[in-house]
């Protein structure tokens, strides 16, 4: 790293001083929390979409693993990253926003409030999940696209996106509350708990332990957090499904799921253990990808 002495001449790459650095590194540094959670959750998606398919299935149907995955192979393998692109658009947004956010949000209310370090980052988190509401269409989108029901009406996300217009903005925002409920909370026992998690791993000597850490701290928490908000995205996951229509409330519907479900909390759970497996994968892939992209741009 280069020293304080204004006439030694090193390579630029080398160079820790902000002011030496070049005005593109130098313009990277307010938005790289925004770009690294926007490449983490890119990363994820590609490598885990045919999972969620599965456990989608599993959500809307209330069906065996077997026989979700027995409805994919009888959509072909053309059929099966179809839908892919409102996930892509809304994950890599979202997660660019929860990270970016986060990290401002949490900036702000330090200067701002005089509250706990723990109050203003739960905040930061909250506000942070709220704002990520706002690209609800895309998850709809996505929803009705995974949504073997809907095959006929609609080929893509354009086509989608066009057969809610007629039912008006509201529409395109159906399911938004169950979103709201686990956005926030969500947020919350991620930023909180991550520092917490890793300080009880192995101490990292390198960066590929440190990569490791990162995907072990991310994983437990995905999983952990899936798993506890799981039958909130069941609930969700009905109310997107449905095109027009009455706009029934959570309770309304999470009470006519738990009626077809035999009143069994391990048939509303139905497809959780697939679920805890793709968020361990996912946020895995997320974290270490995040934390790894910090150290490098």
């Amino acid at each position: 790293m280069m020293g304080s002495e204004a006439h030694e001449k090193r390579p630029p790459i080398l160079t820790s001083s902000k002011q030496d650095l070049s005005p593109h590194i130098t313009n990277v540094g307010p938005m790289k929390h925004y770009l690294c959670g926007c490449c983490a959750a890119f990363n994820n998606i590609v490598i885990t979409f045919p999972i969620q398919k599965v456990l989608f299935r599993q959500q809307l149907y209330g069906i065996k693993t077997r026989d979700a995955v027995l409805q994919l192979k009888r959509d072909g393998f053309r059929n099966l990253y179809r839908g892919i692109l409102p996930p892509l658009m809304q994950k890599t947004t979202t997660l660019a926003l929860m990270f970016g956010l986060y990290e401002d949000l949490s900036s702000l209310l330090r200067k701002h409030a005089s509250t706990p370090e723990f109050a203003t980052r739960s905040m930061a988190a909250v506000l942070a999940g709220t704002t990520e509401a706002v690209f609800t269409p895309l998850e709809r989108v996505q929803t009705l696209l995974q949504d073997h029901k809907h095959h006929d009406k609609f080929t893509n996300t354009y086509q989608a996106f066009k057969a809610l217009k007629c039912h008006g903005i509201r529409e395109y925002y159906r399911g938004l509350v169950p979103i709201l409920l686990r956005n926030g909370s969500s947020n919350a026992l991620f930023f909180g708990l991550r520092g917490p998690v890793k300080e009880y791993l192995p101490t990292a000597t390198s960066h590929s332990a440190h990569l490791v850490n990162d995907f072990i701290c991310g994983g437990l928490l995905g999983a952990m957090l899936g798993f506890l908000f799981f039958p909130i995205n069941v609930v969700k996951t009905r109310m997107q499904s449905q095109i027009g229509g009455e706009f029934q409330s959570f309770p309304r519907v999470f009470r006519k799921i738990w009626i077809e479900r035999d009143r069994k909390l391990t048939n509303l759970f139905r497809g959780a253990h697939l679920n805890y497996h793709r968020s361990l994968i996912s946020w895995g892939i997320i974290n270490a990808t995040y934390e790894f992209l910090l150290k490098v741009i």
